[in-house]
């Protein structure tokens, strides 16, 4: 995946919220393109013993180790499959650098308020405790999620929430 690289986004007022929209299944979701420190192929991870299945195992990105959690297993999705089009999104969470594997990336949307609708209660695979709504744009509906609420969420089990 040579050609995919750093991502940088410059937020404009008044203009809506930029989200890089990816997929995993048949879904697509979008997360706010801020918390995206950039997009690489997948390669192999180092597995760490007694990790939750989801827990892929951690790389080294020029330094940082950084824990790569699988999407598709974490969202119970089936038929995960590891090939060319495989992304690891490199996400900048909670001061913690953290990977995340999907099916594929397609672009970045900016959606305006108008554009996003609130979440429902039911038909998603993952819990709506981490979606933030649904957004609609040229026919086309995306699962916008909160990938920071997600990533710091207990369950994740990856960043140590400090308690005030």
């Amino acid at each position: 995946m040579a050609g995919i690289g750093h991502i940088e986004a410059e937020g404009k007022e008044g203009e809506g919220q930029e989200f890089l929209v990816f997929t995993l299944g048949s879904e697509e979701y979008g997360i706010d393109i801020l918390k995206v420190q950039e997009i690489r192929g997948y390669d192999g991870v180092t597995r760490i013993a007694n990790a939750p299945d989801f827990i892929k195992g951690v790389t080294n990105l020029r330094g940082v180790i950084v824990p790569i959690v699988d999407l598709r297993i974490k969202f119970r999705l089936g038929n995960v499959r590891y090939d060319h089009q495989t992304v690891v999104i490199i996400l900048n969470i909670a001061g913690r650098v953290v990977g995340i594997v999907v099916d594929g990336v397609s672009d970045v949307l900016t959606l305006g308020g108008e554009a996003i609708k609130p979440a429902p209660e039911f038909g998603v695979s993952v819990s709506t405790d981490f979606v933030t709504g649904l957004g609609t744009v040229e026919g086309r509906m995306l699962i916008l999620l909160d990938i920071e609420r997600l990533m710091t969420s207990p369950e994740m089990e990856l960043v140590e929430v400090e308690t005030a």
